[in-house]
């Protein structure tokens, strides 16, 4: 087979091992689009159940206000980001001989730029809970606990 074949081969097949793989990772289409699920989305109800005084409230509300306001600042150069990696990735897979030097080069780079969102995600999220009292943070820290036994429930669940 001539290396164009291979090439495109492997051109058609990534993107639907890749699409599969995630839908395998989803339960086969099986979930719930993070409602009803194990996801984060349950965070907001945590907090509503800790009986947040009203300053606390406002607090939180401006936070998550602020917070909105940078993610959509941000949103046209991030989505610039992810498109200049996706035609990199496209770029190496499709090209005549395998460089994995520069496929380490891109993931490590990309893996970079995850990290340091997670570190935002988490700086923003320590601010919010250092809104809490001491008396907060413990039964915060109890809600977040029985929302993981349910999570781990609901998956043996689903296992079965």
């Amino acid at each position: 087979m001539t290396s164009f074949k291979k090439a495109l081969v492997i051109a058609i097949a990534l993107p639907m091992a890749l699409g599969s793989a995630s839908a395998l990772a989803f339960g086969g289409g099986n979930h719930h689009g993070g409602k009803g699920g194990c996801g984060m989305q349950d965070g907001r109800k945590v907090f509503s159940q800790l009986d947040l005084t009203d300053a606390q409230k406002e607090q939180m509300k401006s936070m998550r206000e602020m917070n909105r306001d940078e993610m959509k600042s941000k949103r046209l150069e991030k989505y610039t980001e992810m498109r200049a990696n996706h035609d990199k990735m496209q770029e190496l897979v499709l090209a005549s001989d395998f460089d994995e030097n520069a496929v380490r080069d891109l993931a490590q780079q990309m893996s970079t730029a995850q990290v340091e969102r997670r570190v935002v995600m988490l700086e923003k999220r320590h601010e919010m809970l250092n809104i809490l009292t001491p008396e907060q943070k413990t039964q915060y820290q109890t809600l977040q606990a029985e929302r993981a036994e349910k999570c781990q429930a609901r998956m043996a669940d689903r296992q079965k």
